[in-house]
């Protein structure tokens, strides 16, 4: 039963990645896994509940790569960190951009993926704090900075935006110089939780 349910996830992620979420279909899907063009509906409520399962999964594959980063130590982890972030949403736009669209209701196996790939993101982040004590203690104001830098190098550099100009820097330019800033930001308070305590 679970690998059907899994062979469904990837069918309909090959088919997002081709042709974005119009493109996914139930019946392509069950015809793409080599089962029936009803079996789809016995995993999943509709296409929206299949394509939060893509985006859970995505998530926390993301959640894993980030968990396995090692080699790096203090503000080159975070590099690390965010690089991987890059390179994700690089190849497979498409799943990037179906991850971090607008979900509404309830998607619980979506909610649980984010707070894994989140608590993993945190992670690494007090992990580098710990190897270098030059980087702030607000952990999750670099969080907040590190997501929010690479999140948005990664769409201006798909608007093409980033290629407008010779001199312009690339998504990994700006994250190796925010990631350089970190240790210099001053003080500050945060209003956002730490999903893992």
């Amino acid at each position: 039963m679970c690998d059907t349910r899994d062979r469904l996830i990837s069918a309909a992620a090959e088919l997002l990645d081709q042709g974005g979420p119009a493109g996914v279909t139930l019946r392509e899907v069950g015809r793409r896994a080599g089962v029936s063009h009803n079996a789809p509906y016995k995993h999943f409520a509709d296409k929206r509940d299949l394509l939060a399962a893509i985006a859970a999964a995505e998530l926390r594959g993301l959640a894993d790569q980030i968990a396995a980063i090692a080699g790096y130590a203090g503000t080159a982890r975070l590099e690390a960190v965010a690089h991987t972030y890059l390179a994700w949403a690089a190849a497979r736009p498409a799943r990037f951009k179906l991850t971090f669209g607008t979900w509404v209701g309830d998607h619980g196996e979506l909610g649980s993926a984010a707070t894994l790939a989140t608590t993993a993101l945190y992670n690494a982040v007090r992990l580098a704090q710990t190897e270098d004590r030059s980087l702030p203690s607000d952990t999750s104001r670099i969080v907040s900075l590190l997501w929010a830098l690479a999140h948005g190098a990664v769409d201006l550099e798909a608007a093409g935006h980033l290629r407008k100009r010779a001199d312009s820097p690339s998504a990994d330019e700006l994250v190796k110089a925010l990631v350089a800033m970190l240790p210099y930001l001053p003080a500050g308070s945060s209003h956002r939780a730490d999903p893992s305590r």
